[in-house]
């Protein structure tokens, strides 16, 4: 189809009401108008949509769209019909229509008033739709957030692989992929996938330059979160969780402190999230708490920050989810907060996949480790990621690069990690390769008898955690490449041969250590603040001269959680007190005047500016739970009775109440510790905790007390009555 110019932007201004195109927009449209078959990577804000739009209104025939969400779906079709006097213009076919809608559907379509038709692949597969849409002329068919369809994208949906197969069944015609997130292998797999290796490739640029990223230690998260966005005050904003869970008790939680804020995820009915969806994009509300499922095809261009209050399982999640910040070009931060404990949970998800599954869940984790530990520009990693080269020394806008850390010389280190490579017989991934010089025996290891190899320990006077630092920035330099095909595979290119033969000068960075406290985490965009290590130590004297006063081992009166939280918020009044993690009024009232007036003194002699977020409230359900359970032990009810009314193990509901009694309410469970243990061994528990125990540990009681004699359950029972009658 030869279309002029001028043609093309008289219907770009009638339809959408602009006057040029957006980066390769124009260049795109017109390949898809040729009937060429059509790859488009552009990233979020890029504007894609307009890709297919616009030739679908100008071809003859339907485009058939390929969708992955019902929710994105309503959203472009009402976008569409609002560019046009006919409502037909644009439908959707999907499982959320009754009979009667799916007939209109059809009628409107085989009528020859339809110019789009959006359809998700699970639709697209059923026979009666095929049969249907063999009845009609197809001008192309759209795959949107076509990274779906490969193993390697973060959001494999297996039903995207049939899709070439079912095009060809229902009629050959052009095919336009598009995707915001992919990595040169993943677009090798689209491309392959669906069959239009030849077909014509635009790649935009994935910098996003009003972007600022930032990664934090997941300490205080909620609180952080909180202080945040109170200094962010009406701006917009996505927080994204991994569980709903998680959601709703965070999204809970901004309420009560005064946040605008809604929950969205997969679990909630459709009519709930579209008018959640509404109320965010009307500015009703300022914050929405969300798993992955939110945002996609979201047209709000003024979203302010994104904060992941986990990390996410890939950096495509994490570019795409990130991306949703200032598509205006505006202001957008992106925070994140990290913890590789996060990082052992997702592995511990994949548990059951199939092997080859698996294998790529953990390589696709292992980059999103290596971004967050990694000091080096959080913009250069991600574009290296995305295949594209950032060759500015320093983005500005980046943790890492407001924030550089220590450098140390590293040419000697990059040349050990390129003649190790080489030395090897085939090619392997970068953990392996810094186990084997760091020197550490794994299983891989010793299945290729790398143990045996010259290599093996070269380099044990640093672990393999700094290896791999190097290798990652040996990546980022291109003196490595990481094969496409089998992903993940180490190999020295020709660019690195030559830095062996003549090796320069190579500043490395050392990488974050998030887990140790070690991280000075006093950013400039509104930083998390870390321990007083002077505040904490004085903490302990403290409490341990009031345990010597008072006869009781140290642990009864605060917990080492509580100092450390008194140590970061600094409370100066019994009020501000109770909100200190792990107290309560009880705590708070017998033991926390003297802390209060140390800390007090403390902020005073060192003219300490003390964070205004005391104030973070708890959630309701947790009192509720709290008050459900004090309430039935007074009644004397069975443990066992108490967890299965409310659905807990056991476990969980020791756990509920340690926490009452470690914030200062006396409770009394000696009716059912009766009935579980004899005297003589209730009076050895009691003993051992008044006179023997160093920590409030329950490990190191059953070490004492014989693992034979008690369990672990009848401990933490005789320690919730020992710190309730003496502590409380």
């Amino acid at each position: 189809m030869e279309i002029d110019e001028k043609t093309i932007l008289k219907y770009l201004k009638d339809y959408f009401g602009f006057n040029s195109f957006k980066g390769d927009q124009g260049n795109v449209i017109k390949s898809v108008l040729a009937n060429n078959d059509t790859f488009v990577l552009m990233p979020t804000g890029g504007g894609k949509s307009l890709c297919y739009q616009l030739p679908a209104i100008m071809k003859e025939g339907t485009a058939i769209i390929i969708s992955p969400l019902i929710a994105l779906m309503k959203n472009q079709v009402d976008a569409m019909r609002s560019h046009s006097k006919n409502d037909s213009i644009a439908h959707f076919l999907n499982s959320s229509l009754n009979k009667t809608e799916i007939q209109r559907v059809k009628d409107d379509v085989l009528r020859g008033q339809t110019k789009l038709l959006y359809v998700a692949p699970e639709s697209l597969t059923k026979e009666d739709n095929v049969t249907f849409l063999k009845k009609i002329h197809i001008s192309f068919y759209a795959i949107d957030e076509a990274h779906c369809i490969s193993e390697w994208g973060h959001d494999f949906r297996p039903e995207y692989r049939r899709i070439r197969p079912i095009i060809n069944q229902i009629g050959k015609a052009s095919v336009i992929a598009l995707t915001a997130t992919a990595t040169p292998k993943v677009q090798h797999d689209i491309q392959k996938n669906l069959d239009i290796l030849d077909g014509n490739t635009f790649k935009s640029s994935f910098n996003r330059a009003n972007l600022y990223y930032e990664i934090r230690p997941k300490k205080n998260a909620s609180k952080e979160i909180i202080k945040f966005i109170k200094e962010n005050q009406g701006k917009s904003g996505i927080i994204y969780c991994l569980s709903r869970k998680k959601v709703e008790e965070l999204a809970e939680l901004l309420q009560i402190n005064g946040i605008k804020a809604l929950a969205y995820h997969a679990g909630m009915d459709s009519a709930t999230r579209s008018k959640t969806q509404d109320q965010f994009l009307m500015e009703d509300i300022d914050v929405i708490v969300a798993t992955i499922a939110f945002g996609m095809g979201i047209d709000k261009p003024d979203v302010r920050f994104v904060i992941h209050y986990d990390i996410p399982k890939s950096l495509e999640g994490y570019y795409q989810e990130t991306g949703r910040a200032g598509r205006d070009g505006g202001e957008g931060k992106c925070i994140t907060f990290y913890s590789y404990k996060d990082i052992q949970k997702l592995e511990k998800f994949m548990q059951g996949k199939p092997i080859a599954e698996q294998e790529i869940g953990r390589q696709l984790l292992f980059e999103t480790v290596s971004y967050a530990e990694s000091s080096l520009c959080r913009r250069k990693q991600l574009l290296h990621y995305f295949g594209e080269d950032y060759n500015a020394e320093d983005c500005k806008n980046c943790d890492n690069c407001l924030h550089p850390k220590e450098q140390f010389e590293g040419k000697d280190y990059i040349v050990l990690v390129l003649k190790t490579i080489l030395s090897l017989t085939g090619n392997f991934k970068a953990d392996h390769i810094s186990n084997i010089i760091a020197g550490k025996l794994t299983s891989s290891i010793k299945l290729y008898k790398h143990n045996k190899s010259e290599v093996f320990g070269i380099g044990k006077e640093n672990d393999e955690r700094f290896w791999n630092t190097v290798i990652r920035q040996a990546l980022v330099t291109n003196l490595i490449n990481k094969d496409i095909e089998t992903y993940g595979l180490l190999s020295v290119n020709e660019k690195g041969k030559e830095y062996i033969k003549n090796p320069f000068s190579f500043m490395l960075s050392k990488d974050h250590d998030y887990e140790s406290g070690e991280e000075d985490m006093q950013q400039s965009h509104g930083g998390t603040s870390a321990v007083d290590p002077a505040l904490f130590s004085m903490l302990k004297d403290l409490r341990k001269s009031i345990s010597k006063r008072i006869d009781l081992p140290p642990f009864v009166i605060f917990q080492d959680p509580s100092l450390e939280d008194m140590a970061i918020q600094y409370p100066i009044t019994i009020d501000e007190m109770q909100h200190i993690n792990g107290v309560g009024l009880g705590k708070a009232t017998r033991y926390g005047k003297e802390f209060v007036e140390l800390i007090k003194k403390h902020v005073e002699e060192n003219d300490i500016e003390r964070a205004q977020d005391m104030i973070v409230k708890s959630a309701v359900n947790k009192s509720g739970l709290k008050v459900f359970i004090i309430q039935n032990i007074d009644r004397k009810m069975s443990l066992e009775d108490i967890a299965g009314a409310k659905r807990l193990d056991m476990s969980d509901l020791l756990q509920e109440i340690e926490a009452i009694v470690n914030s200062g309410t006396k409770i009394n469970i000696g009716y059912y510790i009766n009935e579980v243990l004899d005297e003589e061994h209730q009076d050895e528990v009691f003993d051992y905790f008044k006179e023997d125990a160093k920590s409030e540990s329950v490990q190191e009681a059953l070490d004492v007390l014989g693992e034979d004699e008690y369990s672990e359950e009848e401990i933490r029972l005789m320690r919730i009555k020992f710190l309730s009658e003496l502590g409380n």
